[in-house]
């Protein structure tokens, strides 16, 4: 009698995983990604050289790749390059570019207040840093950088 109250559960226990994995293998897989970026072009290499500080190259990828593409990490990249490069004007243009198309953009946000910071405009940078805390309040990176910026021009 045990030995069939056993089989019994057993079998019970396997259609019970059987339905459950049924169940699972028909939902469908969604990349933790934002669907929107999912056309983003690669920005390896424009990275790369903006990391070894070729600006001058940087630049040159960018625009050609804001040519083909609208997207907001290409203006945001353009908007950091031209900063860098002391064209304060034009990148302004292009973080904002950026946060039209894509208004919850955490580096665009970080950049445009850095902007903010070395062009002495403190209370929009005060802005970014607001947005960034509502965009992240536990915290981030591009919270810390800017907080970090505003912080050194106001002790200095």
């Amino acid at each position: 009698m045990l030995k069939l109250k056993y089989a019994i559960a057993t079998a019970f226990g396997t259609l019970a995983l059987a339905a459950v994995a049924t169940t699972v293998m028909s939902i469908p897989a969604y990349a933790v990604d934002n669907i929107e970026n999912a056309d983003a072009p690669d920005l390896t290499a424009v990275k790369a050289k903006i990391e070894a500080k070729d600006y001058k190259g940087a630049l040159e990828d960018l625009r050609g790749l804001a040519e083909d593409t609208q997207q907001a990490d290409v203006y945001n990249l353009l908007g950091f390059t031209l900063r860098k490069t002391g064209d304060y004007k034009t990148a302004l243009t292009y973080y904002t570019k950026a946060l039209e198309m894509q208004p919850d953009h955490k580096a665009a946000r970080e950049y445009l207040g850095e902007l903010y910071v070395e062009t002495g405009d403190m209370p929009k940078a005060k802005e970014q840093l607001a947005a960034l805390e509502k965009l992240c309040p536990q915290g981030c990176e591009e919270r810390e950088d800017l907080e970090k910026a505003i912080d050194t021009k106001v002790t200095k």
